[in-house]
């Protein structure tokens, strides 16, 4: 195990020094030209999509309707104009002003180096390149595209540039659109949402004033949103989801023994099993007193590491007599400890820590550590299932979620875990867009006692809870604890079954009742072949696919593999839970 700093592991970050190699620079860490490279090649796409666009409205659609009607939207904002609304809309204006966003860009970055206990590099870099991307771009459409401004009567002077794009709206999406993305990812506090809505407010208002002010089409305006928002993509593709971009893996010393530090606990204590790369001093010591508050005297803090992730550490603590068990981490924690937990009767106390965090969020809990866990010491003990499974080349464990293959398996392996550290969930969402084209998988599935079935899919999902991030529903009827398991496949094809697989998926039909038949379908789909969303429950599957696949446990991915065998354990696991919540 290796010596951590409190509130600090080693490597946690990636933001410690790599060491250096000869030949090359220790100021950039690896990969830094493989990105910049790439980062270049998807802008130079992107100015040409933007220029091809501008030169189209300009040339051959400049008679086609609705492009003959922005003149009409022009003299209509001109008809309406008062003293007072010049006034605001001057003041809406120049938040897209380019000093503006300067001087915004530049406090935003020094703040993220300079107020967070470790420097948030990654952010910074994207908030900046974002910005730059923006500007680099909106130069070269104005010099390829020659468009004059709106014939109205112009409040503001006209800059020597092209009326399109509209560069103060490109840059506010650029600045103010990364800014909400960083703050859904950093900030934990509830109010997190409604500032990242006031950020993604400003564009819109900015482009409605150049419009107002006469300084833009809307073409011009749409073109600006355009530009920032495929910056911002770029750059936190590249930046925040790619993981080409590493420090060097931070050396680790000292034993390894999984069960070092429980071996004098008393009989009776807590144990508190926590990931040191998401759980800091801080948060350690504010949990501390919220455990003394409800009588847990000195509870025992064990960290995972890298070799064990929480299952050792957990079975080692049940075996020095700890009577209960607290875990502060991601999913894969909690998976980790579940495992050992299972079938034990020691109550197992949820703290998210992590990113998706799937098992606390279907639970009802607190997303907040000190809230979770204060609301779970106040509740009472309840039964869930779990999910047994194995496969080629993989043992046999348990799942408290989800598990999979496929698209889903797939995104995880794209997502890095410094992409996570920077913007959280929504770096899972990025993700996808990489994965998007993962190949259809041929596979053959029997179900409890049920006839072997054919089928194909983008991604299959074995699953003990329905709901995942953003609050998106994938399996309505799912419930940890009726002693079944769901399963989920998707197989759309085209535009039309990947909207239709949407729908319903955002819809998130539910059953009146639960049906217990293995072979019973959800309304969606009709358990044939062919339908983009087919839903079934079981008590054991088995599935056995025609080349191996991406598979992952609870957010963590898996060797690749042809076959997966799951089994639902009713009532495996003691989790403490506020009243009414499970």
């Amino acid at each position: 195990m290796s010596t951590a700093v409190p509130g600090r592991a080693a490597g946690a970050t990636g933001e410690e020094s790599e060491s250096v190699r000869p030949g090359r620079s220790p100021l950039l860490p690896r990969g830094t030209g493989s990105t910049a490279a790439r980062i270049g090649v998807l802008t130079v796409c992107q100015a040409a999509l933007l220029v091809g666009f501008g030169l189209l409205i300009t040339g051959p659609a400049r008679d086609v309707w609705p492009l003959t009607a922005e003149d009409h939207v022009n003299e209509g904002f001109e008809r309406i104009r008062t003293g007072p609304l010049n006034a605001l809309s001057y003041l809406c204006s120049e938040a897209g002003n380019t000093l503006t966003v300067i001087a915004v860009t530049l406090v935003s970055c020094v703040a993220l180096l300079l107020v967070p206990r470790l420097p948030m590099w990654r952010q910074a870099a994207f908030l900046a390149v974002t910005v730059s991307l923006q500007a680099l771009v909106f130069l070269t459409v104005t010099e390829s595209v020659d468009r004059t401004r709106p014939h109205v009567h112009r409040l503001d002077s006209s800059p020597p540039t092209s009326s399109y794009t509209s560069g103060h709206t490109g840059a506010a999406t650029a600045l103010y659109a990364g800014l909400a993305v960083l703050v859904v990812a950093r900030v934990r506090r509830p109010w997190r949402w409604p500032l990242a809505g006031l950020l993604l407010l400003i564009p819109l208002v900015v482009g409605v004033s150049r419009l107002y002010r006469g300084m833009h089409h809307p073409t011009d305006v749409i073109g600006g949103m355009v530009n920032g928002a495929l910056s911002l993509l770029i750059a936190g593709r590249a930046l925040l989801t790619d993981g080409s971009v590493t420090a060097a893996p931070a050396s680790r010393t000292g034993r390894g023994d999984a069960t070092a530090g429980v071996e004098e606990r008393e009989p009776g204590s807590t144990a508190v099993i926590l990931n040191p790369t998401v759980t800091g001093a801080a948060d350690r010591e504010k949990l501390r007193r919220i455990l003394e508050q409800h009588g847990h005297r000195a509870p025992e803090f064990i960290e995972t590491t890298a070799q064990d992730p929480g299952s050792g550490q957990t079975a080692g603590a049940v075996r020095a007599g700890a009577e209960l068990v607290v875990v502060c981490g991601g999913d894969g924690t909690i998976r980790s400890a579940a495992d050992a937990l299972a079938g034990t009767g020691v109550p197992l106390v949820v703290v998210p820590c992590g990113t998706g965090n799937l098992l606390a969020r279907n639970l009802g809990l607190p997303l907040t550590p000190a809230d979770a866990l204060t609301a779970a010491l106040s509740g009472t003990p309840h039964r869930l299932d779990l999910g047994r499974i194995e496969g080629d080349g993989l043992a046999s464990t348990h799942f408290a979620a989800m598990s999979g293959a496929g698209l889903d398996a797939a995104m995880l392996e794209h997502t890095d875990d410094r992409a996570k550290s920077a913007v959280g969930w929504l770096a899972y969402v990025l993700a996808t867009f990489g994965t998007l084209r993962t190949p259809r998988m041929r596979l053959t599935l029997r179900l409890d006692d049920g006839p072997v079935l054919h089928r194909t899919a983008r991604m299959v999902l074995l699953a003990n809870v329905g709901t995942v991030q953003g609050g998106l529903t994938l399996l309505p009827a799912a419930r940890p604890d009726d002693g079944l398991l769901d399963l989920l496949i998707l197989d759309p094809r085209g535009p039309g079954g990947w909207l239709s697989a949407l729908g319903t998926l955002i819809r998130g039909r539910r059953r009146s009742t639960r049906p217990t038949a293995p072979d019973e379908v959800v309304p969606v789909g009709t358990g044939t072949k062919g339908v983009p969303v087919e839903f079934r429950t079981f008590r054991r599957a088995e599935l056995t696919f025609a080349v191996p696949q991406s598979r992952e446990l609870d957010g963590d991915t898996v060797s690749h593999g042809r076959r997966l065998t799951a089994e639902v354990r009713p009532g495996a696991l003691t989790v403490l839970l506020p009243t009414g919540e499970k």
